[in-house]
């Protein structure tokens, strides 16, 4: 299994040793060519206006809203929920809308206020989830599609999926437990190969 990791800036090395750990392959994405061939893709925390810029700067903004459109499975963690979302506040940012949530950015506050609680996601089994918060967004509305994994005692909602999408407000790379990065695995095994040529196809074809 090939998981691609964009790697243009933030956190995607402890991403990387992961996913190397579970036993799958991971791949550094910097280029719109390293795409190819991928099982899924995981967008990691960082500064979502810095990663936004330099996706669109090494053409890779749109053959990866294709990927997802066409099935690819699709992983982004605090800064990559930010970038997945289809509205995004404090401030607005023209993001990959891949997601029909609409997120607020730093909704806890500074770095200094950062924090860590357990969170239950049924999704993963009983055992709660230790999850780390840095600087991270909020969910403050979602659509009928979408499938609220995870939320905080006060019912807030820091984890979240549809379909093929998955997107978490927190950094499980930073958590001891890996059962976030195995449930992405375990949906990238549901990617057909023959959807994957024609995506890989699709994000080939230049962009303007």
């Amino acid at each position: 299994m090939k998981i691609g990791i964009l790697a243009l800036q933030g956190d995607f090395i402890e991403h990387t040793y992961i996913i190397s750990k579970l036993g799958a392959h991971s791949v550094a994405v910097r280029q719109p060519e390293q795409l190819e061939g991928l099982d899924g893709l995981i967008i990691p925390g960082g500064e979502s206006t810095t990663m936004l810029k330099l996706m669109h700067e090494y053409n890779l903004f749109q053959p990866i809203k294709e990927l997802a459109h066409s099935g690819l499975p699709v992983m982004g963690t605090c800064a990559g929920m930010v970038l997945l979302a289809k509205k995004v506040f404090n401030p607005d940012m023209n993001t990959l809308s891949l997601m029909d949530i609409e997120v607020r950015r730093n909704a806890f506050g500074r770095q200094v206020d950062s924090f860590e609680t357990i969170i239950s996601m049924p999704a993963l089994g009983d055992e709660p989830f230790a999850a780390v918060f840095i600087r991270a967004p909020l969910i403050e509305n979602s659509g009928p599609d979408i499938d609220i994994m995870g939320r905080l005692a006060d019912g807030r909602i820091v984890a979240a999926r549809q379909g093929n999408i998955l997107a978490f407000s927190f950094h499980p790379e930073l958590s001891n437990d890996s059962r976030i990065h195995s449930y992405f695995l375990e949906i990238t095994a549901g990617f057909k190969s023959e959807d994957r040529k024609e995506a890989i196809s699709k994000a080939a074809t230049p962009v303007d």
